[in-house]
């Protein structure tokens, strides 16, 4: 392992559990290795399907408010 990927894994073994998930499965993807669905709790669901259901009525953010989203940010 090289230094850097070892870095990597001590700063990310300090993060909590479900993180540290994400990454894992962030990294073994690219590595190339498949990953089974992440499965949504009954809330991310819910508020999926009310994201679903504005933007079928078009209720999408305009090029302005995205620009000061990404602003706020600093991106």
């Amino acid at each position: 392992m090289t230094r850097l990927l070892e870095e990597a894994f001590n700063k990310v073994s300090g993060l909590p559990d479900s993180e540290q998930d994400e990454l894992a499965r962030a990294l073994l993807e690219l590595a190339g290795v498949d990953q089974p669905p992440i499965q949504l709790t009954a809330a991310e669901e819910a508020d999926l399907a009310e994201a679903e259901a504005e933007i079928a009525r078009g209720e999408l953010a305009s090029a302005d408010e995205v620009r000061a989203m990404w602003a706020k940010h600093g991106l």
